[in-house]
């Protein structure tokens, strides 16, 4: 077909021009709604680090995240960058005795580390555990610290644990007990003490754990064991209910999980050199609500959904081919009359 005068040349320009800034104006807004990264998986790959048993992601170095060995590795803090998945720092404690079985590590609203020594894998003979706590650094590196110690009893007699866990709001420490047949969650006093014997009492039931974690604002509590992990939502200082199973993946030796600062991921972590930090976003399921409409009761008609408007990139994407073609036609009838 030619086009038989200057102006249809110019007709056909404006449409191609058109469609193009149609396309570019919503280009931007779909690649906004796809939201950043999701936070990536990593390798630990520090040889020192054969027995990785905690997690806690730091709020000053961002993709940083603290970790330590089980059992009586030495007074050790050790810094991973999960860009790398190296050691960028190993923190050494003094002022504190022979750790004995390290196996958590959490950071708390006044922002210090609490690293428990809590492990008792004689199954509840020592009459009492530690817990260290220190300043998490400001600059990354290998430096020695003091560390305040606290000495840890619980209500009901001695027992094996592996998971603290300090409240990001109120700044109390818990401690999940280790048992096969129906562990149990410790509250903390409202402050530590240094000066005598913490007595932590026992305040709910908990399934077999190997670590646990706070939502970063504090509405839900997460658990895990080496088979299963779930989310409770937290109120009132107590776990409520049976908690929403999260996908956790399966390590084997599983024994660490934290929080993205931001509470979009959970990270979890497993013994074993070169071991291996897994993402996994958290879910619609695995959120806590937080001023959500009640669901309906069983037995009640559903409500209608509201019609609503295209969103995200496939709806946006679908306007600018349904755009185009309104315009290509449109060009076509007005070369056709000019013919």
């Amino acid at each position: 077909m030619r086009l038989s005068s200057p102006s249809a040349a110019a007709s056909a320009a404006v449409v191609v021009a058109a469609a193009s800034a149609l396309a570019l104006a919503v280009l931007p807004s779909a690649a906004a709604a796809s939201g950043p990264p999701v936070p990536s998986s990593f390798t630990i790959s520090d040889p020192r680090i054969k027995e990785s048993s905690g997690l806690a992601a730091s709020r000053v170095h961002p993709g940083v995240y603290w970790t330590h060995n089980d059992s009586d590795d030495g007074p050790y803090v050790y810094a991973v960058d999960s860009a790398t998945g190296r050691t960028v720092a190993r923190v050494t404690l003094t002022g504190i005795g022979r750790p004995r079985d390290v196996e958590a590590i959490s950071l708390g609203p006044d922002g210090q580390l609490y690293v428990g020594d809590i492990g008792d894998n004689k199954n509840g003979t020592w009459d009492h555990v530690w817990i260290y706590r220190f300043p998490e650094p400001k600059a990354l590196g290998d430096v020695t610290v003091k560390a305040a110690q606290f000495t840890v009893r619980y209500a009901d007699g001695p027992r094996n644990a592996e998971a603290l866990m300090v409240h990001p709001v109120t700044g109390r420490v818990y401690i999940a007990s280790k048992d096969e047949n129906k562990g149990g969650l410790y509250e903390g006093p409202a402050e530590l003490t240094a000066g005598g014997a913490n007595v932590f009492r026992r305040v709910a039931d908990v399934p077999w754990v190997t670590d646990g974690a706070f939502s970063p604002d504090g509405n839900g509590l997460t658990l895990r064991g080496y088979f299963t992990a779930r989310t409770y939502p937290w109120k009132d200082g107590r776990p409520v209910g049976e908690g929403e199973r999260v996908e956790a993946p399966w390590q084997g030796q599983a024994e660490s999980v934290t929080y993205t600062p931001d509470g979009s991921t959970l990270m979890f972590g497993a013994e074993g050199e070169g071991s291996r930090v897994i993402a996994v976003p958290v879910t619609a399921a695995t959120t806590p609500p937080s001023g959500s409409p009640a669901a309906p009761k069983p037995g009640s008609p559903p409500e209608a959904a509201p019609a609503q408007e295209p969103t995200g990139s496939f709806g946006k994407g679908a306007l600018v081919l349904a755009g185009g073609l309104i315009l290509v036609f449109a060009a076509k009838r007005l070369f056709r009359r000019r013919e």
